[in-house]
This record gives structure tokens, C-alpha cells and sequence, in this order.
């Protein structure tokens, strides 16, 4: 961490300050828990009452505020200033330089870039192909033939399995596994068999995969990440699918086979998604919903079954009065059914009667 003033930070965002430029900032923290020091952002305006007690040095916001009582640095985008002010004062993880390891496995025909750093029990099979600047931490494996582009950082115990291709600048989390068969079976006389999954996994430049997922290899067409795309934890990737450039995916989110996402959705947290759909472009999709069909560009959904997130919104608001509504049903069902039975038994008084003239 580096100490830097007010109006360096400034210069490094593209922002302005309003209030002393040479006020020194050390750390970075959240309006409720800065102290002197610190700088800290307003991104929603739901939080302006905090401008009034932060004991920050600075805050990053939208406008100016006058009498908000801190030194103020305006930007457009306060949260991507924040973003860019934390590695300006942070700096990204620096990785040790332990050159190639000899207790590393690497094939005689696999080829390793300038600058790689192959650390203890990684495996490079034969003919793989890894890029400048890669790194490759303990127990990483490297399938036969995986090509892999520069920059790219293998966390622990990685798995890359034949004839995959990664990116550039790609970074996959500890214990992720990328090119694992399919989930493929055809089923005869109530056996299971095993379809051949000969497809495979191209990783487009920028992505970021989470610990512990798990990307599947097409059974004929590969399965593709899109460029710059960010995978949260424990994502599994279906056979064949096709995800676009830009998504972001949160936890625990399950994507079937053969599904094709657009560029720039969300799909929030424990998702599920049914196989041999299309998700449009710029589409958001609710965490823990249930999406069983095709959705257009640029809808948000909500809900199991994945429905409008206007129409969930009024649907769920309902739930709290559905116990009171039912019994209000069984009593009006009450009433109707004697009205109905008092009805029957004056039509037929008046029949008797006739009957009798």
C-alpha cells in the first residue's frame, strides 16, 4: 500500500477535487468504516445520509455537495474511480518469481513462454503450449495439446484437460476444472451410456473463472466462454453451451447443455438454466430463478419459473396474503353454496305449489 494525496488520486481517476488536493490518503474504506486516511465513494444515493458522520478524509462522488462537510472528488462513475483508486493505492497480487520448478513435470515437446513460472508438482503434458508470463502454481495440470495465450495465472490445482485453449490474461481460481466430459448418455434397455464428448474448451481473452467450477467439453461443438467474461464460484457449465462476450456470473449458478448466452447478461447467485435455449443480449436474471425457456434482449427475470421481473415483483408481493385469501375464498364458496341451496329450495316450494293449483 502506497500513501498518495487527494489530488494525485484525482489526476490517476480523471476526477476533480473539491476541497485540499494535499490531503494525504493511506487506505480505502466503506462511509461507515473510514477514519481519517481514508477515502471512500457514493455510488447510491440511498447512503447520502452518510456523508454527514464518515470520518473519511475523501469521498468519491457523482456531483458536487456543498456543506457535505468532506473533500470531495467528482466523477462520472464513482464506483469505477473507487475501483481504480483502490489499485493505485493496493496494486493487484504479486506473484513470487520462482522461474521453473524441478520438482515441476514438464513434457520434452510441450513449449513454455519467456517469463513463465511453473511452481512445484504443476504438470505440462506433451505438446501443450504456454504463453509469456503465465503462471502455473502447485499441482496445476496441463492436459495434452491445451494451448494457453500470454499472462495467463493458474491458481492451485487447476485441471486443463486435452486440447483445450485458454486465452490471454485469463485467471482461473484454485481447484477449477475446465474440459471435463460432458454429462452425456444415452440411455437403451434402461442402461446408460456414455456419449464421447469430442468437443472442447476455448477460454476467450480476460476471462476470470472462480475456485471449484466446473466447464464442461462440448460432445461435438466446443463449449465457449466470450472474451473479458467473469465466472463467480462454484459455476457449472454445461456441454456445448455458448456464453457471450462480457457476462458476469455469480455463485453457484448451472447452466444446462447446447444453451447460448448473449454478450453483457447477469445471472445472479444459484441460477439454474435449462439446456437448448437462447438468452439474449444485455438480459438479467434474478438470483435463485428457474429459466426454462428462451428469453429476448434486454429483458430482467425473476422467479421459478423465470417470469418478468415487474409481473414476479406484484407475484411475490401477493405470497404474505395467500393463506388469508384462501380461507376469505372458502367462506365466500361457503356463502354462494347456501345462497345456491336457499335458491333450490325456493324453486322448488313454487314448483309444489303449482303442482297443487
Amino acid at each position: 500500500m502506497q500513501e498518495r494525496t487527494l489530488g494525485e488520486i484525482a489526476a490517476y481517476v480523471g476526477g476533480r477535487v473539491c476541497g485540499d488536493p494535499n490531503i494525504p490518503i493511506r487506505a480505502a474504506a466503506t462511509l461507515s468504516r473510514a477514519g481519517p486516511g481514508d477515502i471512500s465513494f457514493l455510488a447510491n444515493r440511498k447512503y447520502e445520509k452518510q456523508l454527514e458522520s464518515t470520518k473519511a478524509s475523501a469521498v468519491i462522488v457523482g456531483q458536487e455537495m456543498p456543506g457535505a462537510g468532506v473533500a470531495l472528488l467528482v466523477t462520472e462513475a464513482p464506483y469505477f474511480a473507487f475501483t481504480r483508486a483502490l489499485v493505485l493505492l493496493y496494486g493487484y497480487r504479486t506473484h513470487k518469481e520462482v522461474g521453473i520448478s524441478p520438482r515441476a513435470a514438464v513434457a520434452p515437446s510441450a513449449h513454455l513462454g519467456k517469463d513463465c513460472q511453473i511452481h512445484d508438482f504443476a504438470t505440462v503434458s506433451e505438446d501443450a503450449q504456454i504463453g509469456d508470463g503465465c503462471i502455473l502454481y502447485p499441482c496445476v495440470f496441463i492436459g495434452p495439446g491445451v494451448r494457453i495465450g500470454t499472462g495467463s495465472i493458474l491458481y492451485p490445482n487447476v485441471v486443463i484437460y486435452d486440447g483445450c485453449r485458454i486465452g490471454s490474461r485469463v485467471i482461473i481460481n484454485a481447484n477449477s476444472t475446465i474440459g471435463v466430459d460432458g454429462f452425456g448418455y444415452a440411455t437403451h434397455d434402461g442402461m446408460h451410456y456414455k456419449i464421447p464428448q469430442v468437443g472442447g474448451v476455448i477460454v476467450e481473452d480476460d476471462v476470470e473463472i472462480g475456485s471449484s467450477c466446473s466447464i464442461q467439453r462440448g460432445t461435438l461443438d466446443d463449449t465457449i466462454i466470450g472474451q473479458g467474461s467473469k465466472l463467480g464460484d462454484v459455476v457449472t457449465i454445461g456441454h456445448g453451451t455458448r456464453i457471450g462476450p462480457h457476462c458476469l456470473l455469480v455463485a453457484q449458478v448451472g447452466i444446462a447443455g447446447s444453451t447460448t448466452i448473449g454478450h453483457h447478461c447477469t445471472i445472479g447467485g444459484q441460477v439454474g438454466v435449462v439446456g437448448h435455449i437462447t438468452i439474449g443480449n444485455n438480459v438479467t436474471i434474478g438470483a435463485q430463478a428457474g429459466v426454462i425457456n428462451s428469453i429476448p434482449d434486454g429483458e430482467t427475470v425473476l422467479g421459478a419459473p423465470a417470469i418478468d421481473a415487474g409481473q414476479a415483483r406484484r407475484a411475490y408481493t401477493m405470497l404474505p396474503y395467500l393463506p388469508q385469501m384462501r380461507q376469505d375464498i372458502r367462506a365466500l364458496q361457503s356463502q354462494l353454496d347456501k345462497i345456491a341451496t336457499a335458491l333450490k329450495k325456493q324453486a322448488e316450494d313454487a314448483a309444489n305449489r303449482q303442482d297443487m293449483e
